[in-house]
């Protein structure tokens, strides 16, 4: 009986295995038949005309809220951690070295113009994806972005950087004394 069923399930191997060659991606279900190339890449999506990456990098004082009504007691707030800055840096391929969420390590972001017409901080691709985050504001002393995902948004709320070094901060206090 053993012998019977070891037989047995070489046989049902061998025709599943002779089946899922048939059903290949090749024209005729012939064995070995040509593949289909990958699917494209996403191109990602354009730059905005009116801002540029390399504004972005330095050092910033960095804070976060959850409600609009607490945005100027932040900015003071993130003003405060000049004295603890966070960097941004200039990316290799021309981007800026900024931290996705939950993540250890900084990677590469750039600027997107999203289909709807507001600006992103994200990878490389479309845009808005779901890591991305949107630029709420930037002056240039002051940026304001949102994550995308409303699960991360709902963690980290929206986060507020104050340039460091700028008037009415920390550093440029220490500068004029």
């Amino acid at each position: 009986m053993t012998a019977s069923y070891v037989r047995a399930w070489f046989a049902v191997s061998g025709l599943a295995l002779a089946l899922a060659g048939c059903a290949g991606t090749g024209t005729g279900g012939s064995f070995g038949g040509s593949q289909q190339p990958p699917p494209a890449t996403p191109a990602s999506a354009p730059p905005p005309p009116n801002m540029n990456v390399g504004d972005m990098v330095g050092r910033w004082g960095l804070a976060a809220y959850h409600k609009d009504a607490d945005r100027p007691r932040t900015e003071v707030a993130a003003r405060a951690q000049c004295t603890n800055a966070y960097t941004i840096g200039r990316g290799p391929t021309g981007g800026v070295l900024m931290h996705l969420a939950d993540s250890r390590e900084a990677q590469e972001l750039r600027l997107k113009q999203g289909t709807d017409g507001r600006v992103y901080l994200g990878l490389d691709g479309p845009a808005p994806d779901s890591r991305d985050r949107e630029v709420v504001t930037f002056d240039g002393r002051v940026l304001i972005t949102r994550w995308v995902d409303p699960e991360v948004a709902s963690r980290y709320g929206t986060s507020i950087y104050v340039r460091c070094g700028s008037p009415g901060t920390a550093a440029a206090k220490r500068k004029t004394e």
